[in-house]
């Protein structure tokens, strides 16, 4: 298992450019986001998660524009990509290059992409490791429109998805059929590019495979140290997320997914100054938030995925945590909906 990247997320100066360059400066974007005013200035600045979903919430408040993403992908100079997405233009095919893209995305953002075979086609999700709430539309529009320009600028031809599936509902003003070429179908359970197979296998007229030989090492390398400096705290919390609905992990599970002894386990998370308890209730904590930030996901759902045997366990461990019940936190946050059950028939 590769271990779970740092919550660090770079915001290149290309980004500052090309917003500044849409109309929207740097500073504004800033207040809005309410992080600090001199962060653009500062080229090694890394933000988390979730201050780098404020700053794509802030762009979209500011533009109005459900265009924005787009336009910012088309506008941008294949030359100004950092050495991480550089790479994937001068891969060999368009599978080669989305291969890459996802390999080393990681050096930037904590954000996985996961590319699947299925009798739809080649479907890409996205994932980002520490988010607790959905990502922001225009940051998966950027994503989304920048796999597909990866294609059309790799190959040099017009490469058009099979379909398109965004959470959002339908804003009926035809951008996004209007660029990616292909039905585009509103209110789906996940986000996700379904590409054509055989669109994979187009090869880049511009392949540099002298070029390739000098940024892969690099890249790999860097990769490796970020790896390397990972806390094995954030690997075992990773694990639990994708264990707890099928049980309790126990120590000795997760050591086993991690490659290594259970006494191995123990004395790192004991030398991060944690235990395994801390970090299974972290887990829980961070997944259960996650999930309800879906309204669509019923808060019975939630204890189930979380592992808890009936969903008033999952109420009074939300309860101590929060302070309010799962219901009251989705009100909070401005996600509608109310518990699944009466507060009343809970047992506190």
């Amino acid at each position: 298992m590769s271990p779970l990247p740092a919550d660090r997320c770079k915001v290149p100066a290309a980004f500052w450019r090309a917003i500044e360059r849409m109309g929207y400066p740097p500073a504004a974007v800033l207040r809005q986001a309410r992080l600090p005013a001199t962060l653009h200035l500062n080229e090694q600045a890394v933000v988390t998660t979730e201050q780098y979903f404020a700053l794509w919430d802030a762009v979209a408040q500011l533009a109005n524009d459900p265009a924005l993403g787009i336009r910012l992908v088309l506008g941008a100079d294949t030359a100004a990509h950092p050495p991480a997405s550089l790479a994937a233009f001068y891969a060999r095919d368009y599978r080669d290059g989305l291969m890459r893209l996802a390999r080393f995305k990681r050096l930037c953002t904590p954000e996985q992409l996961h590319m699947a075979e299925a009798k739809e086609g080649v479907v890409v999700t996205s994932t980002w490791l520490h988010a607790t709430r959905p990502e922001p539309a225009i940051a998966t529009d950027v994503t989304f429109a920048s796999l597909v320009e990866l294609g059309r600028r790799g190959t040099g031809q017009p490469v058009t998805p099979r379909r398109v599936d965004l959470v959002r509902p339908d804003p009926g003003d035809g951008v996004h059929a209007d660029y990616f070429r292909c039905a585009i179908r509103f209110g789906a359970r996940r986000n996700a590019l379904v590409l054509d197979p055989a669109d994979l296998d187009r090869p880049f007229p511009g392949h540099n495979p002298e070029l390739l030989a000098i940024l892969t090492p690099a890249l790999a390398s860097a990769l490796q140290e970020l790896e390397a400096h990972s806390s094995v705290g954030a690997q075992v919390k990773m694990v639990l997320k994708r264990s707890l609905a099928s049980g309790r992990p126990e120590l000795a599970d997760v050591a086993q997914n991690l490659g290594m002894s259970e006494r191995t386990l123990q004395r790192r998370i004991t030398e991060e100054r944690t235990t395994f308890r801390e970090l299974l209730v972290e887990a829980r904590q961070e997944l259960g938030r996650q999930l309800l930030s879906d309204p669509s996901t019923d808060i019975d759902e939630v204890a189930c995925l979380l592992g808890y045997q009936d969903a008033s366990s999952f109420y009074r461990a939300f309860r101590d945590w929060e302070g309010v019940t799962p219901g009251e936190w989705r009100e909070r946050k401005g996600l509608g909906g109310v518990d699944s059950k009466s507060p009343t028939t809970w047992t506190h």
